[in-house]
């Protein structure tokens, strides 16, 4: 694998989670990372703020650049990215990391919590992609990540969630199409999601509380499949939809004991993982999520 020393990324929703995760196995790598997240004070179910996660990337080995950012704003995300070029001298990786959810049925969903899913899953994924692609073009090996999934567009994925499931889809639309699109440019799209759940604040307090915990892997597997698609030639490897442990699997990792939260606990699926990916190990679907 390449290394990531030098390079200059920038990604949404970085304060935490699988976003914070990446960074810091940038970072680790010496990489520069410019966070755009909202979180500024101490949230009593959120831990961490753009400034620890700062802190946390720096002593990874990397720089870090946290720019508290609505990335539902225009005017903001335009703003972050100038600043974050300004710091760095370009920039070379894009990940739009940041993502609302409501696992609620059609009835359930409230049109304010529908706009806000659409504004931060597939407004700010398109918005902070065109607004880094000028920088990008001029990038070393140019890639843009969204942790969104496979385009498996079946029923039963749609009918418990209707408007989330579309959210989330929308931002692999987007994958799609600038995969086509920026071809030609040189720049790297791709899609990366999860196969088992990860252990994050999301699944704590949105999905299926705490008990899930045991049932997950830790965001470092994401963070480490996020580091293969980005060490790979941007020019040809373009257009995919990744599952981080088929992926891990296909670059030679045999032990992913490694990245469960308890290697004793049945192994939960995430949601819109196609039947036919390969089952790296035994997972099960355990969550309804329309309950």
């Amino acid at each position: 694998m390449v290394s990531f020393e030098g390079k200059r990324a920038i990604i949404s929703g970085g304060s935490r989670g699988i976003g914070l995760a990446i960074a810091k196995r940038l970072a680790a790598d010496g990489a520069s990372i410019a966070i755009l997240a909202k979180t500024t004070e101490p949230h009593p179910k959120l831990p961490g703020t753009i400034y620890t996660a700062a802190e946390e990337i720096e002593q990874a080995g990397g720089k870090a650049l946290p720019i508290v950012t609505d990335v539902r704003n225009e005017d903001e995300v335009k703003a972050a990215v100038s600043q974050a070029v300004d710091a760095f001298g370009g920039l070379d990786i894009c990940i739009n990391n940041a993502s609302a959810i409501s696992l609620t049925k059609t009835a359930k969903t409230e049109m304010k919590r529908f706009d806000l899913m659409f504004a931060v899953n597939v407004r700010a994924t398109f918005m902070l992609s065109k607004e880094c692609l000028p920088h990008l073009a001029q990038g070393d090996n140019p890639h843009i990540l969204s942790i969104s999934p496979p385009l498996d567009m079946q029923t039963k994925w749609f009918a418990p969630s209707v408007a989330y499931t579309m959210s989330k889809f929308g931002m692999s639309q987007c994958v799609l199409g600038m995969a086509g699109e920026f071809k030609s440019k040189g720049i790297g799209v791709n899609a990366l999601w999860p196969h088992s759940v990860i252990a994050t604040a999301a699944i704590s307090n949105v999905v299926a509380g705490s008990i899930a915990f045991p049932h997950c892997r830790k965001p470092t597997i994401m963070a480490d499949a996020a580091a293969v698609i980005l060490s790979k030639d941007s020019q040809e490897f373009t257009g995919n939809f990744c599952v981080d442990d088929v992926l891990l699997a296909a670059e030679g990792v045999t032990d992913f004991s490694v990245y469960r939260v308890d290697p004793d606990k049945t192994l939960w699926s995430d949601f819109f993982v196609p039947d036919d990916i390969p089952e790296i190990e035994p997972v099960v679907m355990a969550m309804n999520p329309g309950a």
